[in-house]
């Protein structure tokens, strides 16, 4: 089922209610031992994340009166929309119903139509969601390349120490011991391959080896490295409500305090323990390591534990079975009516969903009539150009204007430029990349040059650089002879290069013909009427000039072409750029 706003109404209640009745089974077990209230406390944050699975697996259970929401499948018709998606998650009676935006833009602009706070809410879940679990895996991370880096700690009092912990609690299983100069204060984690790492601060202080070693050996022993990443978990999915963060603080709080009855009921001394609470505490690791359990408290537990521990009438024994089972019990014929309880009537969630299909197939209606309008304006605009000009716009012509992207402003600045416009020219201008300021460099060069001759010219490159250029050296040359000059290759360089070599060139066809028959496969080397090589002796193409001003241009493959120019007086050359 697809997750969506009425999910998450489903999720907030749902786990407010679960998350409320757990924090108040607290209060009123407040006389239990820790151990008995930490049970209780996981519990519910197990029910939590049991939650969701149950909500979408469980049959639907509608207790209440169909008779109440007679009313409610009209008033959803007429909205268009519902809070309820018809699955198992149809929770609360139909909240207001969700229309499809629509903001209207400026005058004569098309309808914007904006998404519904329905369509937006998955996505406003999902980040918060995904921040929080990447903060949970890389502290997990830390944690295993901290490890790593770790060495083994061989003193023979710590090993002591850890081994008759480990006879008292009944722990079979083998624990590493570890220290790393990265830490500040003691840690444990891990629920197969249990870690306790110190600080070798802890390390020197050997007289407190047993009671730090029974502290976080409680830790192994209880499994609190799984709850711990449970309320990380619930956290993250129910990071909305607060509930669920004051029973995962609570739950924390619980798990120190009955590790530390684990410790005083291994014969610690009271305020011996107390004193290495409070010095633990200057040494705390500041949460940089938020995937593993220490001795040392956060300095707003402080207090309560120090209190707990030199307070001599407290239960302190360990969570019996019946107690076990009888928390489990209670969350779970809590939870499981729970999440499968609706308070929509099985007549009103039918109604509700043919009329979510209805709300969907009109904002899909809305959006596909806001692009039609767009469009349309498009069109319209064009046309009103197109009427402004005197020259109505054929349908292919619109189809053309549209393709290539063709804008009311394009239209515009060509008007500008005093060009006459002309939908084909438009569409031809817009497909080769010219625009309006070519178009008009271009006219200032060439009065009375066709829209085609421009577009040919820039296809190949001439720009108003290089039409200057050449019309210092043929001052009548025409648009289509820069198009032909600038397609072989004749610049500014080359007609200079040949003047130098003594070539007479009257015309721009000149050019272009001496071009086309000298153009070498390997870069031009220009020759001189005595056939002198070029600067590295390559054999390239050559150019001599025989009496009568015959030209005769052999090229490196050795094909030969003779042009025929009358001489005449050569005119002086422009000063070079």
């Amino acid at each position: 089922m697809m997750l969506d706003a009425n999910m998450l109404l489903g999720f907030a209640w749902k786990s407010a209610a679960i998350a409320g009745v757990t924090l108040l089974l607290l209060r009123l077990a407040r006389s239990r031992s820790s151990s008995e209230r930490s049970m209780i406390a996981h519990s519910g944050l197990f029910a939590l994340l049991a939650l969701p699975a149950a909500i979408l697996l469980m049959p639907q259970w509608a207790p209440l009166p169909a008779a109440w929401f007679a009313d409610a499948a009209p008033v959803a018709l007429a909205a268009g929309d519902l809070s309820t998606t018809g699955g198992p998650v149809a929770d609360l009676a139909a909240p207001a119903a969700t229309s499809v935006p629509v903001a209207a833009g400026a005058t004569g602009s098309p309808p914007v139509v904006l998404p519904s706070l329905g369509d937006i809410a998955p996505f406003l879940y999902a980040v918060p969601l995904v921040l929080l679990f990447g903060v949970m895996l890389l502290a997990v991370v830390r944690l295993f390349a901290m490890r790593g880096r770790a060495e083994v700690l061989v003193q023979p009092s710590w090993l002591s120490a850890l081994a008759e912990a480990q006879r008292r609690m009944g722990f079979k299983h083998g624990t590493a011991l570890l220290v790393s100069e990265e830490l500040r204060s003691p840690i444990s984690w891990g629920v197969l391959r249990p870690t306790i790492v110190l600080s070798p601060k802890a390390v020197a202080a050997t007289g407190e080896a047993e009671a730090i070693i029974a502290h976080e050996l409680a830790h192994v022993a209880r499994l609190d490295w799984a709850k711990l990443l449970g309320a990380r978990v619930a956290c993250a999915v129910f990071w909305f409500s607060p509930f669920v963060w004051m029973l995962a603080r609570e739950s924390h709080q619980l798990r120190e305090e009955a590790a530390d009855d684990a410790v005083l009921m291994a014969d610690i001394d009271g305020p011996d323990y107390a004193t290495l609470l409070v010095g633990a505490a200057r040494h705390d690791n500041k949460a940089t390591l938020i995937a593993a359990h220490g001795v040392a408290p956060a300095k707003s537990s402080l207090k309560r534990r120090i209190t707990r521990v030199l307070d001599g009438s407290l239960k302190r024994g360990p969570a019996s079975g019946g107690w076990m089972f009888g928390s489990l019990m209670l969350l779970v014929g809590l939870t499981v009516p729970l999440a499968a309880f609706s308070a929509t009537a099985p007549e009103a969630r039918q109604a509700a969903e043919e009329s979510r299909a209805v709300a969907v197939a009109s904002r899909e209606t809305a959006r596909a009539s806001a692009r039609t309008a767009v469009a349309a304006q498009a069109v319209a605009e064009k046309e009103a150009e197109a009427a402004a000009a005197g020259k109505p716009l054929t349908p292919e012509q619109l189809i053309g204007m549209r393709a290539v992207g063709v804008t009311p402003e394009d239209v515009r600045q060509m008007q500008d430029e005093r060009w006459s416009v002309d939908a084909d020219d438009v569409i031809a201008a817009k497909a080769s990349g010219v625009d309006a300021a070519y178009i008009g460099q271009m006219r200032r060069l060439f009065p009375g040059s066709d829209v085609g001759d421009m577009i040919g010219a820039a296809s190949v490159g001439v720009d108003a650089a290089y039409a200057r250029e050449i019309q210092s050296y043929f001052p009548g040359v025409g648009l289509d002879d820069l198009t032909g000059m600038r397609a072989m290759g004749v610049d500014g360089a080359y007609i200079r290069e040949m003047r130098k070599a003594g070539v007479v060139l009257r015309t721009p066809d000149d050019a272009i013909a001496l071009r086309a028959v000298s153009a070498p496969r390997r870069p031009f080397v220009a020759k001189g009427p005595k056939g002198g090589k070029g600067d590295k002796g390559d054999k390239a193409a050559t150019v001599r000039v025989g009496p009568g001003g015959v030209i005769e241009a052999r090229s490196a493959d050795g094909r030969v072409a003779r042009i025929e120019i009358p001489e005449a007086p050569q005119p002086p050359e422009p000063p070079e750029d």
